[in-house]
């Protein structure tokens, strides 16, 4: 759901990290990048909109600069970044470790909880 906003709304490099045995904070992480400051804070939009629709309330963080904004939708983590923030702090490799990214298709609502399907 939040994969296909992103992806409908031109997010580059959309990345999904299972994120539950490395903390309690959330159980799935999205990290996707937008061209310029402008487009970051579009995608942010479309995606609190969205979450909105599904009767889903998310707080945001980063939105004055739209150089980083987080979306905190509960039990995942959305990251959207301009590309340069994005390789400098590479979520990625801090938060992947080992671990594949999780496809988008794995992850769905159950009971009001986001959930990461094996």
């Amino acid at each position: 759901m939040i994969g296909d906003c992103l992806d409908a709304n031109k997010a580059e490099h959309i990345t999904v990290i299972d994120i539950r045995d490395k903390t309690s904070a959330a159980d799935t992480m999205i990290i996707a990048s937008g061209r310029s400051p402008r487009h970051v804070s579009a995608l942010a939009g479309h995606v609190v909109d969205m979450l909105r629709e599904h009767g889903i309330r998310a707080a945001t963080e980063g939105r004055e600069t739209c150089d980083w904004v987080l979306i905190d939708a509960g039990d995942i983590l959305v990251h959207l970044f301009r590309p340069e923030v994005r390789a400098f702090y590479n979520l990625e490799r801090m938060w992947g470790g080992g671990n594949a990214p999780v496809p988008e298709s794995m992850v769905h609502r159950n009971s009001g909880n986001w959930e990461v399907t094996a």
